[in-house]
């Protein structure tokens, strides 16, 4: 008898299209094939062999990237755009802030979080 292993979790399987890969990989190695052969065929008798090679390289690289890179069940897009959210879109700080429901019912001033912690930080100085 034949013993074949099934794995626990089934949701990290891909469904194979042709040639035991995924749909995505398929387009994206579709993609930098169209990019990069041309650029080879048109560039070596300019540039010589080995740097319309390196071009080519240079030219499909991204396309792989797409194709193979997973984090944690993300692609690469999601991936980059996730740094870029947190490195350049979204503050840097956040302060806690919090509504307290209670002092709005009873008619109470509401002060966040933040700034109290900011008011006894510097009456701490002074002290």
């Amino acid at each position: 008898m034949a013993y074949v292993p099934v794995p626990k979790d089934l949701s990290k399987i891909k469904t194979k299209l042709a040639f035991n890969l995924t749909k995505r990989q398929l387009i994206c190695f579709s993609a930098a094939a169209c990019v990069g052969l041309p650029a080879y065929f048109f560039s070596r008798g300019a540039l010589g062999n080995s740097a319309a090679m390196l071009l080519m390289i240079g030219l499909m690289l991204p396309f792989f990237f797409f194709a193979m890179y997973e984090r944690d069940g993300l692609p690469l897009e999601k991936v980059l755009k996730n740094i870029l959210r947190t490195c350049f879109l979204y503050p840097r700080v956040r302060p806690y802030k919090t509504e307290n429901f209670y002092a709005l019912l009873s008619g109470k001033e509401v002060t966040p979080i933040a700034e109290t912690g900011r008011h006894r930080k510097a009456h701490k100085k002074k002290a």
